[in-house]
């Protein structure tokens, strides 16, 4: 038995399985970050321990015998989160987010440092990584910042408080913008450039290494045996591609969570941050992978569901589904959380143009829904630029790959093939048990890191794409066209 953890934005996350790869239990607990001011986005690190808590107390309760069997532990998280802590280990300040957009200026100091230092480290410095947090930190909050002895990552605080070990695994760390991906190792010019000391990092390892071992204490409260090994996990992107198998060069997927990332493997470090273009280790050694980062994935679903009356994004897919009569009237951009890839523009926000009289609530989450598949032609865009070669078939997983229409819609307007896998909105809490599982001993990653059963293939319709190209278009021309007022309302 096995147990995968994602500690994600919206909710922790986490399965219980077998070897077969079964589910036996599961347990999904939110998260309610805070907002307190214009483009921050934070949360407290403590309530992503007393969630992981709560969860393995529910596994407990609902299957004691499975989980007296279990072996190892394999984490997963949100990346590019940061986590300062004091030398008792305790949070300085609440966590600085992946979506938070406050060190735009030091973002910039770190990007004029040249485009060596960003091909070593993988990609142009934006505020959503976590070196130009810690250099906002020590410039805005300079006590705070003396205080800090130990600088983390989300799913590196609770394997601390698991097992007492600091450390983190290359692929998490991969999205700090302090490592050099290449060598697999900290980027010393990087740590010094934000303000760091070396010695503020964790010990970096290998996902698929043991990193730790569950405290007796915490073994007796769940009813785990003594002994279970905790992986060196991985950032949530790269366990997504450990739990579909896309580890080979052009394995690609699409992930949708409260983010959403387009993801290509690779043999090896292949920096393009001219293009914004994110190349980053993957979680198996001697692999890397290129990425589309977009801030902004099923989240935008949510906040309609949230403007509206509070149903379901499932509930309201459906009804979209039900009138859907081809492209949208409406013309909407998804950018809640500002943008990363094509824009690094963390002012960018929300829009919806053509509201009549007439508009209905399915008109409004139609134009929504497209939005979201307009900025994933944009980032599909950018990884087949310089040279590159953009996928044609592509896995998709996370919570957005549950709506059929939605994928089809994605398929349609990208122009690409879509495949489901078994348990594909699992995903990063499913590549965690997979690291947990070479954790525990002696497997060829080449028997484990398979790609799943598929559940269905969505083929795009050749007539809604091209239904769709001019609407891309549109969307293009909207985003530029409100790039102007976006500081008068974001700032």
């Amino acid at each position: 038995m096995l147990i995968g953890v994602d500690i994600g934005t919206s909710a922790v996350k986490i399965v219980l399985v077998d070897d077969g790869e079964t589910v036996v239990a599961d347990a999904e607990l939110p998260l309610r970050p805070t907002h307190p001011a214009p483009l921050w986005s934070e949360d407290d690190p403590d309530t992503w321990w007393q969630a992981f808590c709560d969860g393995l107390d529910k596994l407990a309760a609902d299957a004691p015998k499975a989980m007296a069997a279990v072996r190892a532990i394999g984490l997963s998280g949100q990346m590019h989160t940061l986590v300062a802590l004091d030398a008792a280990d305790r949070p300085v300040r609440p966590a600085i987010l992946w979506n938070d957009g406050r060190s735009r200026a030091e973002a910039a100091e770190l990007a004029a440092l040249g485009l060596d230092l960003q091909r070593r480290t993988g990609v142009l410095p934006m505020p959503g990584l976590t070196a130009p947090k810690v250099l906002w930190m020590a410039r805005h909050e300079p006590d705070t910042f003396q205080r800090t002895r130990t600088i983390m990552l989300a799913k590196d605080y609770v394997r601390l408080r698991l097992s007492g070990e600091r450390a983190t695994d290359v692929s998490d760390a991969a999205g700090t913008w302090l490592l050099d991906q290449a060598r697999r190792t900290w980027c010393d010019e990087a740590v010094a450039a934000c303000g760091a000391r070396p010695d503020m990092l964790p010990r970096l390892v290998e996902s698929p290494e043991p990193c730790g071992m569950l405290s007796p204490e915490l073994a007796a409260r769940w009813g785990l045996p003594r002994g279970v090994v905790i992986s060196g996990g991985a950032g949530d992107v790269a366990a997504g591609g450990i739990g579909v198998g896309a580890v080979d060069p052009g394995d690609a997927f699409i992930s949708i969570g409260t983010s959403s990332q387009i993801f290509v493997a690779d043999d090896a470090h292949r920096p393009q941050p001219e293009l914004l273009v994110h190349a980053f280790c993957h979680a198996l050694p001697a692999r890397w992978f290129r990425m589309a980062a977009l801030l902004n994935g099923a989240s935008p679903l949510a906040a309609a569901a949230q403007w509206t009356g509070g149903a379901s994004v499932a509930t309201l897919l459906a009804e979209v589904e039900a009138a859907y009569a081809g492209p949208s009237k409406l013309l909407a951009l998804p950018y809640l959380s500002g943008e990363r890839t094509p824009h690094n523009d963390p002012l960018a926000r929300g829009a919806i143009v053509g509201l009549t009289r007439d508009t209905s609530r399915a008109d409004v989450v139609q134009a929504i829904a497209e939005s979201v598949a307009f900025s994933l032609v944009d980032g599909l865009d950018v990884l087949g630029g310089g040279g590159g070669s953009a996928p044609t078939r592509l896995a998709l997983i996370g919570g957005g790959a549950r709506s059929a229409f939605w994928a089809r819609l994605i398929a349609s307007v990208l122009g690409v093939q879509l495949v489901r896998y078994a348990s594909s909105e699992r995903g990063p809490a499913f590549g965690a048990v997979r690291l947990a599982r070479l954790a525990s001993g002696g497997e060829d990653p080449a028997s484990v890191v398979v790609k799943p059963a598929i559940a269905d293939v969505i083929d795009p319709d050749l007539a809604l794409h091209d239904a769709y190209r001019p609407r891309v278009e549109a969307f293009r021309t909207l985003y530029r066209s409100l790039k102007p007022v976006w500081p008068s309302v974001s700032l």
